[in-house]
């Protein structure tokens, strides 16, 4: 990739953790707390790419959520730029959103269907330039059209006129119009055709690499992240359990989990795919109502032994990755 990575940190992540309080399931029973992020900690440079990988139900969105402040934060800090975004007022925070943005996984259904697509571009500079003349916005608007693949002409349309990467490339535009430093991608190309995910992400990178951002890219598919990021954080029932570069990860997993994540990720050439050694995590994912003691993945590793369940592991340095297994050292010899 060539985007230029820069030392200093636009954000980061402070242990936060973003619990649901669901009731009682009776009367006289404790309350229920989902813990849906659990104690999630990390950094991010500007212009660089931080992919998040786990299966559905690990915390992934929510976490970008909290981040945004679309869900109340229980625990931990989220700073950018040197302001804690969890102590900000609803209007502090409104005005930081202009360099905090977000591209959903459902093109069409993030649209407005009574707006056109030049007023869908155009909502956030009404908001925070409501100054500018109408045909200025008129003006970015078609520019940034342009940019992103769609015909200028095509601005009076209405979303249900669009394809889905269409949609999508909207959603992009929508979220670029204010320049912003940051865009949180949450499974953006998921409902997409194979050929059209490519092309969003491809038109990602050519356009961070022009404005210098960063990007935390959420996904299933390991090779999209691949191909992306500079990072990856695997997360795992709430919490993260590994984060590395992008070809150390891929190159030499060190948690259990993000091992099987990575052997079930198909191989181009048949004979590679026939003769690699895969490994299979048994079970279904726990339930974020009630996890497992102690590491929360032991009830489906094949290494798990007593003292897993005595304590949660932390993540630490190990070989330049960290994670968070009380048998990494071994394990990786």
């Amino acid at each position: 990739m060539s985007t230029e990575v820069l030392k200093n940190e636009l954000l980061t992540v402070d242990n936060i953790k973003v619990h649901f309080n669901l009731g009682k399931a009776k009367f006289f029973g404790p309350q229920r707390i989902l813990k849906a992020v659990d104690g999630v900690s990390f950094s991010l440079k500007p212009g660089e790419t931080l992919g998040v990988v786990g299966e559905s139900g690990c915390g992934k969105s929510t976490l970008a959520r909290g981040i945004l402040g679309l869900v109340p934060v229980t625990d931990g800090v989220v700073t950018m730029l040197s302001d804690d975004l969890t102590s900000l007022s609803k209007a502090e925070m409104r005005n930081k959103r202009q360099d905090l943005q977000v591209i959903f996984q459902d093109p069409l259904a993030s649209l407005n269907p009574r707006m056109t697509v030049g007023n869908i571009i155009a909502e956030p500079l009404i908001t925070f330039f409501p100054k500018m003349s109408k045909e200025e916005r008129t003006e970015k608007v078609k520019t940034l059209m342009a940019r992103v693949g769609l015909l200028p002409n095509q601005i009076n349309r209405y979303p249900h006129e669009f394809s889905g990467g269409q949609c999508q490339r909207i959603g992009i535009a929508r979220a670029l119009i204010l320049e912003p430093k940051l865009i949180i991608c949450d499974e953006p190309v998921s409902a997409l055709d194979v050929s059209i995910q490519a092309q969003i992400v491809n038109l990602l990178m050519d356009i961070q690499t022009e404005m210098g951002l960063s990007l935390i890219f959420i996904a299933h598919d390991l090779s999209v992240v691949r191909h992306i990021s500079h990072r990856v954080m695997v997360m795992y029932l709430g919490r993260a359990v590994e984060i590395a570069d992008r070809d150390d990860l891929y190159a030499k997993p060190l948690h259990p989990y993000t091992q099987a994540l990575i052997s079930a990720v198909p191989i181009p050439d048949p004979v590679k795919e026939r003769n690699k050694k895969q490994m299979i995590v048994e079970g279904d994912l726990p339930s974020p109502l009630s996890p497992p003691s102690g590491c929360t993945f032991r009830t489906r590793c094949p290494f798990a032994v007593e003292a897993c369940a005595a304590s949660k592991p932390e993540l630490r340095e190990i070989q330049g990755h960290q994670v968070a297994c009380h048998r990494v050292e071994e394990l990786s010899l």
